[in-house]
């Protein structure tokens, strides 16, 4: 019953895959299927390669009013602007084609070539000779013209889907600066950085990811400046992508990434233009992926993850300020609670009399240990905060807030917790949304708990065990070849203007020399020579070299 041939075993092995079956395989047959001459057969075809599927249209017509040329338009309903199919395409090649002299024998090819020239007033105009292209092309919302006796398709810009509109970002609010952020649509996300930099040096690289979704990726990178080694480094690991779909911009993320077992992002995402502009400027790159409104900046150090673009706009103390009190709410939300249990638990010596006697009157009725105590509260905010998140808009911050207090307040007076306690967890949830990176935080949220452990423990020696651990781990990490903790491991000192403080705007004279930019010099005279000197070279130790520094080590 059970045997190698019986039914059970034959259910249990899995299927063979078909080789004809795939899209893969299937856009493969279509690139060699070339064109026909006969509209019937290609528009056939086209049909069966999408699959008959009802939200196809074909528009069978003539063109100029004359039967002898037949044409037909393919497209997909809901992505097409149908204001200029009605208007530009059909109505010029039905109508306003009349005008031209149609009486002497005018051939198929010929009518192509006239079409293709001035026939019709669209702004982009392609064509294609086999259906892998008209597919991708008539997939991707363009339009596609087939003419009888020709084999050469015409593939015209009518992309018209609806989207959303440019707003402000709603995950980095903005204090000072400007109010739009990126969308969901490619094009509206390249031209708002171009806008900012108009500068003919400015790259966008176009590729393609996703074998089913066939999902635009644009690398954007300022050409002179950033760094071709870590240009190549960033194109060769998108294009080795090999997935299905790429529903967001967090898939990309995490196929590029050096390292996949660290809780520290490596790769910055952010919503707003003017902050992916500032990076790119500095010799970074950004990568904007169809359909997500978060733009990917590569390579990233672990100081710009505290920074915020408001740091620049106001003035040079006041950046400071604010970005010191991001700095000692970042350490709060780490270590608040773990310094709690170790010196409640292990080193009460250390704390003033009355507040020891203070916090021994609030855990005199708490039946459980600092930890589990500490356990207890970090969970349950946890969860009200995730909580809070998948509410809908106006109810989640009103949950959040009443939830937590209406919590806390039972808790003490039941006795679970202590009055310190609630404090202390209050403080850290506070401390840990001061971070302006998502990312980042997370990760700190994420360290609270093993720093807790060991706090648990071994007291103090457990904290700055594992905060040994973490750093040592921090300088291991690397983005593409780029040490993470740089500037501060390895020390430039010129680069640290920018890290914990921040010195006036005219002393930040040079880029970061930490991405190895190729035009060191941000404003003033550019010294070409120290400008080649800086290139990064293989070998190097901040560049991404041909050791196999800037390449994945997730093999």
């Amino acid at each position: 019953m059970f045997g190698p041939g019986s039914k059970f075993m034959r259910w249990r092995q899995p299927k063979k895959p078909d080789p004809e079956i795939g899209l893969e395989n299937k856009l493969e047959r279509l690139e060699h299927i070339k064109i026909s001459l006969r509209l019937q057969i290609n528009t056939e075809r086209l049909q069966q390669a999408l699959g008959k599927s009802d939200d196809l249209v074909i528009r069978h017509f003539c063109i100029g009013g004359h039967t002898d040329y037949a044409a037909a338009l393919i497209y997909i309903d809901g992505m097409t602007n149908t204001a200029v199919t009605d208007e530009f395409i059909l109505k010029a090649a039905m109508l306003d084609i009349r005008s031209h002299d149609l009486e002497d024998s005018v051939s198929s090819e010929q009518m192509h070539r006239r079409l293709q020239q001035f026939g019709l007033p669209v702004n982009e105009v392609d064509q294609a000779d086999n259906l892998k292209k008209v597919v991708r092309s008539v997939l991707s919302g363009d339009t596609a013209m087939l003419i009888d006796y020709n084999d050469k398709a015409l593939l015209l810009n009518t992309k018209g889907w609806e989207k959303r509109g440019v707003e402000e970002p709603r995950t980095e609010s903005v204090v000072r600066g400007p109010r739009n952020g990126f969308t969901e649509t490619l094009r509206i996300n390249t031209a708002q950085i171009r806008l900012r930099i108009k500068d003919p040096d400015l790259i966008v690289k176009n590729m393609t990811v996703g074998k089913r979704s066939n999902t635009d990726v644009a690398v954007i990178y300022l050409d002179g400046v950033a760094n071709e080694q870590i240009v190549q480094t960033v194109v060769k690991r998108i294009q080795a992508i090999d997935i299905d779909a790429a529903m967001e911009s967090g898939y990309i993320e995490q196929f590029i990434e050096d390292n996949h077992w660290t809780p520290f992002p490596l790769i910055q995402n952010t919503e707003r233009p003017d902050k992916a502009t500032a990076n790119i400027l500095e010799g970074k790159i950004a990568i904007i992926c169809d359909g997500s409104p978060f733009c990917l900046i590569a390579p990233a150090v672990f100081s710009q993850f505290y920074h915020s673009p408001e740091d620049y706009y106001e003035r040079f103390l006041i950046g400071t300020l604010i970005r010191l009190i991001r700095v000692v709410s970042m350490g709060m939300a780490l270590m608040l609670p773990s310094l709690y249990i170790a010196f409640s638990s292990f080193h009460p010596e250390m704390i003033p009399s009355r507040l020891v006697i203070a916090m021994a009157a609030g855990r005199s009725t708490v039946p459980f240990p600092s930890i589990v105590e500490a356990f207890l509260m970090e969970v349950t905010m946890e969860i009200l905060r995730e909580a809070s998140v998948r509410l809908p808009g106006p109810i989640g911050p009103t949950i959040g807030i009443v939830g937590a207090l209406v919590v806390g307040q039972a808790a003490v007076q039941a006795g679970i917790v202590s009055p310190i306690m609630v404090i202390v967890v209050a403080l850290t949830t506070i401390g840990s949304f001061a971070a302006p990176s998502y990312s980042a935080a997370i990760a700190l949220r994420m360290l609270r708990f093993p720093l807790m452990i060991a706090a648990a423990l071994f007291g103090l020696y457990g904290i700055m065990l594992f905060l040994i651990l973490i750093i040592i781990h921090l300088c291991s990490l690397k983005s593409f070849g780029v040490p993470y903790m740089a500037p501060i491991a390895p020390s430039r000192v010129n680069d640290m203007k920018d890290t914990a403080i921040r010195v006036p705007l005219h002393w930040m004279k040079k880029r970061p020399s930490i991405f190895r930019p190729r035009d060191p010099v941000r404003y003033g005279e550019t010294n070409t020579t120290e400008g080649k000197a800086n290139e990064s070279t293989p070998g190097s130790d901040t560049g991404a070299d041909a050791s196999g520094h800037g390449e994945r080590r997730n093999e």
